[in-house]
């Protein structure tokens, strides 16, 4: 049987015959806990997030949480801060033309240099070519619409 995906049936004595089973997924963070830390995490991006931090939002051990947050969203902690981290860096690059350093601190990294490699380790490209692509993008979109406009 497979824990990540472990679906127990729960018989609930006293109930009428209709509520008697439901399913649960056993060893996940419930869901109430689950958005509670995801949304501080969301709030708190710009700056350092510890896994003590998190675990004591939810009124957990750090390990018992990591573990529990893991089976609940495949991911560890740490991992899922980066990714939101990344998410966030990639609405900025997209829609700012802030320096990659005040994005890089925006989304809780210390240094340019650890936002770079970490954007270009899970994106492929570096944060300044992703930002010049996507400004060749708006560009190019505007000038064939002033090229439309102007036919």
């Amino acid at each position: 049987m497979n824990t990540k995906t472990t679906e127990a049936t729960i018989e609930l004595a006293g109930r009428p015959p209709d509520m008697q089973m439901q399913h649960a997924v056993i060893g996940a963070l419930p869901g109430g806990k689950l958005r509670r830390v995801m949304a501080y995490i969301q709030s708190n991006l710009h700056r350092e997030l510890r896994l003590a931090e998190l675990s004591a939002v939810v009124h957990m051990s750090p390990y018992h949480f990591a573990r529990l947050f893991k089976r609940a969203t495949g991911v560890s902690p740490y991992r899922f801060v980066v990714h939101r981290r990344m998410d966030a860096s990639i609405a900025l690059l997209t829609t700012s033309t802030s320096s990659i350093s005040s994005i890089a601190r925006a989304v809780g990294f210390k240094t340019a240099s650890h936002f770079a490699t970490t954007f270009r380790r899970l994106t492929g490209v570096t944060p300044s070519a992703y930002q010049a692509g996507r400004a060749g993008v708006a560009n190019s979109r505007a000038a064939t619409s002033s090229a439309r406009h102007s036919a």
